[in-house]
């Protein structure tokens, strides 16, 4: 009896753990979840100037379908893709029905190649270009997740659907922290073009590109997407204090902020005794600004004693504006038998922008904030210990033989004049 119940028992024990071993494995603690697919949507102009037949001898809607079809066809595994088109339905003359035509034509998710190609087929210029609604439609289909999204945004003309400033629409989208981009393409473009569709991609760190023929349009569209599957690193957004006391303390790594124009913004850093922090900082003029501006990086004790600085000034040749710093501190002595004390550093990021009167302030300027901890050098005596870049031992050494030169000049010349007086 007792040995036919250790039987069934047995065989109940290996049946349980059968089951179990059919089961979905649950994620073991502490593993990494699985990465969420980076998000791309294709916002295309359908308005009626897309019927002008002069990309290639061809319209230009035709030239923006035969290179969409090849995307597609080459849109990597792990990307989800969606469509959206702006002026595709509207024929009419009401601007204000006309300002409110973009649709979604293909929702974000796995690509059904032969689904999104035959919506693209159906689409024929009609209306008007309402770019600033089509972004942020566009920002709205691609919400949520923490993967890299991006629209790319393809259109032959500026947009007509004023006051709705589609730049503005992209500073929003930043200042959101969402680290959404928006690139831009421009069949054909003209100035006003050009000018509007940079400032689109610039307030959002996307690129613009012109393109002439349709081979353009698909090699840059193609790499577009394909960079959104091979993405580079993604900053991390904070936010600066008014003073190092309430500063958000940062570790090693790449941050990014809105500074308003001429404020000054404060974070902390602690490093290490043998560390050495290294950092940059990068601001975007995202809109137009008055010439001669700087940037200024500067690391400061918690007592408000300064350390080392970084500083550069520009006079509107370019967009961004960078400036660095290194601040080593010195290692502890090997007698040294207490726990090593971590300093806590200041790092003060200002700037010396303005604008004229018309240009919007709000949101800030994009700041990008690096912020690197090292083992710091062998070498005690690198002139680096003591906050000074090596320039400053150049300037010494000319000054000592300034100092050097002149005394014998002097001698030389005293020595001269007391032998005319003899002779």
């Amino acid at each position: 009896m007792i040995t036919r119940k250790r039987l069934a028992a047995g065989v109940c024990g290996l049946l349980a753990a059968i089951a179990v071993g059919l089961l979905p494995t649950p994620a073991v603690a502490g593993e990494p979840a699985a990465k969420s697919s980076p998000k791309v949507e294709l916002t295309l102009d359908v308005s009626g100037s897309m019927r002008a037949r002069d990309i290639d001898g061809q319209s230009r809607m035709a030239a923006a379908k035969q290179a969409f079809n090849e995307v597609l066809d080459a849109v990597p595994d792990d990307v989800q893709l969606g469509i959206r088109t702006l002026g595709a339905n509207y024929r009419g003359e009401d601007r204000k029905v006309g300002c409110k035509d973009t649709r979604q034509l293909y929702p974000v998710g796995p690509l059904d190649r032969t689904e999104a190609k035959t919506a693209v087929a159906t689409l024929a210029p009609t209306g008007w270009t309402p770019i600033g609604p089509a972004l942020l439609g566009a920002a709205d289909d691609l919400k949520g997740g923490d993967a890299t999204r991006r629209i790319v945004l393809i259109t032959d003309g500026e947009d007509t659907c004023a006051p709705l400033d589609p730049c503005q629409v992209a500073r929003d989208i930043a200042a959101k922290g969402i680290h959404l981009t928006v690139d831009t393409l421009g069949l054909l473009p003209d100035a006003k073009t050009r000018n509007q569709l940079s400032c689109i991609a610039e307030a959002t760190g996307g690129t613009y590109t012109s393109v002439q023929h349709t081979k353009e349009l698909r090699d840059r569209v193609h790499q577009l997407v394909d960079r959104a599957a091979r993405p580079v690193a993604t900053p991390k957004p904070t936010e600066g204090a008014q003073q190092c006391a309430g500063a958000p303390e940062l570790k090693a790594g790449l941050y990014s902020d809105r500074e308003k124009f001429a404020e000054h913004r404060w974070y902390r850093v602690a490093v290490r005794p043998g560390q050495e922090l290294r950092a940059s900082v990068s601001i975007a003029a995202d809109r137009a600004v008055n010439n001669d501006y700087g940037v200024l990086l500067r690391a400061s004790t918690v007592h408000g004693r300064e350390i080392v600085r970084g500083a550069e000034a520009g006079d509107g040749r370019t967009d961004v504006i960078s400036s660095g710093l290194r601040y080593p501190k010195a290692p502890l002595a090997p007698s040294d038998d207490a726990e090593p004390a971590t300093e806590t550093v200041c790092l003060q990021v200002s700037n010396s922008f303005s604008a004229p009167a018309s240009v919007k302030t709000d949101p800030g300027l994009p700041v990008e904030l690096t912020v690197d901890l090292v083992d710091g050098p062998d070498d005690a005596s690198d002139a680096a210990f003591f906050g000074l870049g090596h320039g400053w031992w150049y300037l010494i050494a000319l000054v000592l033989t300034g100092l050097a030169a002149g005394l014998l000049w002097g001698w030389i010349s005293r020595w001269r004049v007391t032998v005319w007086r003899t002779n």
